[in-house]
């Protein structure tokens, strides 16, 4: 027989309470690492400033604990049409926060009828990361990279966050993921202040390139399938992603230069 409470006792949808209420126990959920269910996530991804505005890269590869799952998922979106946002973590929840980001950006601008400020989009997508706190520490964590070029400076600027919205503008570079350590440390070695657009991009496909020789969770440009990282310049014309011809060309003559080093 059903339980009856009165309308002052009644614990509502909350199922927990009714068995509390009845003197039930709330069963404790204790999964084994072979009972998890097994979620796609993504790495890796870096972000570097250059003259013109900033150069986000992503690479392709998402893991399922030892499984690749996916060998050509997207990590790099624009956010509009002066900004960029790049995903790390969980995949599913990482994409639909970028859609629902993606979404509030153009719901403001059509409103307002004009752009939200880049201090304003980043500040946004931390309140979006910290309302995901409770799925990251259930293992669905999201770290994403923003970037944007900044119209009020004329320059580009770029923002990184932790699980709990924390949001920190980075200088130069900044990286996330769990090649991150590896593609930063590339980075960091051969940033200088006038690289130019060809220049910043050469590095963060070499930044990716040394992430996967080190991070099994990150891919590396694959020549036989044509799969290559997604990289995106973000300027005062808009985002702008580079095509895949210009970046198997770069991948190739990257290649042969590591190549000719180590004979």
């Amino acid at each position: 027989m059903l339980p009856h409470f009165s309308t002052a006792t009644d614990p509502g949808p909350d199922f927990a309470a009714l068995l509390r209420r009845v003197n039930g126990e709330v069963p404790a959920v204790v999964l084994s690492a072979d009972d998890r269910v097994l979620i796609a996530h993504g790495t890796t991804c870096v972000a570097v400033r250059y003259a013109d505005g900033v150069v986000m890269a992503g690479d392709r590869r998402a893991t399922s604990g030892n499984w690749i799952s996916h060998r050509t998922i997207e990590k790099v979106f624009p956010a509009d049409r002066h900004s960029g946002v790049a995903i790390a973590g969980a995949a599913g929840p990482a994409i639909e926060m970028v859609r629902l980001f993606q979404l509030q950006l153009e719901h403001y601008e059509k409103v307002e009828g004009s752009q939200l400020s880049l201090e304003g989009k980043a500040n946004q997508l931390s309140q979006m990361v910290r309302n995901h706190l409770p799925a990251a520490l259930s293992g669905m964590a999201v770290v994403p990279l923003f970037a944007g070029f900044d119209r009020t400076r004329s320059v580009g600027r770029l923002f990184q966050y932790d699980i709990t919205g924390g949001r920190y503008e980075e200088l130069d570079f900044a990286a996330t993921g769990s090649g991150s350590i590896h593609a930063s440390t590339v980075v960091k070695l051969g940033f200088r202040a006038d690289l130019s657009r060809d220049d910043t991009v050469d590095l963060v496909l070499r930044s990716l390139w040394e992430a996967a020789d080190e991070d099994s969770a990150t891919g590396g440009p694959d020549l036989i399938r044509r799969i290559f990282p997604v990289v995106a310049t973000i300027t005062a014309h808009g985002f702008e992603r580079l095509g895949d011809d210009e970046l198997e060309t770069r991948a190739r003559a990257l290649i042969e230069r590591l190549d000719g080093g180590s004979s």
